[in-house]
């Protein structure tokens, strides 16, 4: 069978029977909301002006982005399990959209980092309901389509970062983020119009059912001790670790160790998720027909290589090269949580992945932080040899993972 067969094959697939146009809103609404977080890392340098921010503070506003993003997953996965998740991607995409008001108009940094928090919650109802949404609409196509929506989401934050610096540059930092809030409203009108509502016409709040979705979540922690759901989880954990570490201040290392100019930075930080609109949906195509564990070593080996490359390269040619073996590792996600998501049942899908997803993340969210720290004390590039390291621990633990649920 021809490539060319076998991508016709695959678009058929996902867009046949109405699906299409539920995927198309879901990856849409995915896109801004991802798009809008990357961002921040853009803007870190007006942030540190107008608030007279440190690296490390700037960090911890990112961490606080990430931590709170993470911690709603829980709930959001219960809520998922429960209830339309049409609606929940809506109001996150419109909540999501109120905080970037409260950020760009807020007036000290006390509520800079409050609306970052609201804006975090907002974003952590969207995960996981579009997982398990995408779960039922394609039964033996969730790495494919998985790996679209992550795609979309990875051309948002092409896209939005240039657009921010730009509109940063010539008008304020707040019209570089500001612009995003009326796209999510629509987006969030178009998810809620398009996308199929829960066969069960289950309603919310009761007690009954709040009491089943917490044993869920004690059975998912149980399940956590099983040897595939728990290194996947550890490795899950690694990956997010490097992932919002590298992401939050990648531009600014451009900038002040690389000597790039902010636009050539910005572009390159775009690039960085450019490639990984190709790179997803071929993870998580490779999943659905070769199995998790030579797919995932696949895309991380090229990874490790760039990190442990990066300091000793210089030159904007040299480093797009680096910047495209770097983002090899953005298929990571199509493939590690379309094995969690098969690993659960369809009744604790949701609350299984929010489970995971909040332990991971909010443990991970740390990542920004710390390497604000290692900014400010001039080890920016010691940081990213440390970071090829904790991604060869996590090839080696993929080794001892099988290939599929």
């Amino acid at each position: 069978m021809g490539l060319r067969t076998a991508v016709r094959q695959e678009v058929t697939a996902l867009w046949g029977g109405g699906k299409g146009i539920s995927l198309v809103a879901i990856a849409t609404g995915w896109g801004l909301l991802n798009g809008g977080r990357m961002v921040y890392p853009v803007i870190i340098p007006y942030l540190q002006t107008d608030y007279g921010l440190s690296l490390t503070v700037t960090g911890l506003l990112v961490t606080v982005l990430w931590f709170f993003a993470a911690i709603g997953q829980l709930p959001g996965g219960m809520l998922a399990d429960r209830h339309d998740e049409r609606a929940l991607m809506a109001v996150s995409a419109v909540v999501v959209a109120a905080a970037l008001g409260l950020v760009v108009t807020s007036s000290s940094p006390l509520v800079l980092f409050a609306a970052t928090a609201v804006w975090g919650l907002g974003h952590s109802l969207y995960p996981i309901a579009r997982i398990t949404i995408l779960s039922k609409l394609y039964t033996q196509r969730l790495g494919s389509a998985l790996g679209v929506t992550m795609a979309t989401g990875d051309i948002g934050q092409t896209v939005l970062p240039p657009i921010a610096a730009a509109l940063a540059a010539a008008v304020a930092w707040q019209a570089g983020l500001g612009f995003v809030a009326p796209l999510l409203v629509v987006a969030g009108i178009l998810i809620y119009a398009t996308s199929p509502s829960r066969d069960d016409g289950t309603d919310a709040g009761t007690d009954s059912e709040s009491t089943q979705s917490l044993r869920d979540a004690v059975d998912v922690l149980a399940e956590l001790r099983t040897p595939e759901i728990g290194f996947m989880t550890v490795i899950l954990f690694l990956y997010m670790f490097i992932w919002q570490s590298f992401t939050a201040f990648y531009p600014t290392y451009l900038t002040s160790v690389k000597d790039l100019s902010t636009p050539q930075a910005s572009v390159l930080f775009g690039f960085f998720f450019a490639v990984g609109v190709l790179v997803k949906p071929l993870a998580g195509a490779a999943y659905d027909r070769i199995g998790m564990r030579r797919s995932l070593i696949g895309i991380l080996l090229p990874a490790a290589a760039g990190f442990l490359l990066l300091p000793v390269v210089s030159g904007i040619w040299p480093l797009v090269g680096i910047t495209a073996l770097v983002s090899t590792m953005l298929g990571t996600g199509a493939i590690t949580q379309s094995f969690l998501a098969e690993a659960f049942s369809e009744a604790t899908q949701g609350t299984g992945l929010g489970v995971i997803r909040t332990l991971t993340a909010s443990l991970a969210a740390a990542g920004p932080v710390v390497f604000g720290v290692v900014g400010d004390h001039g080890y920016f590039d010691e940081g990213y040899v440390f970071l090829a390291v904790v991604m060869v621990v996590v090839i080696a633990l993929t080794y001892r993972m099988p290939e599929s649920t």
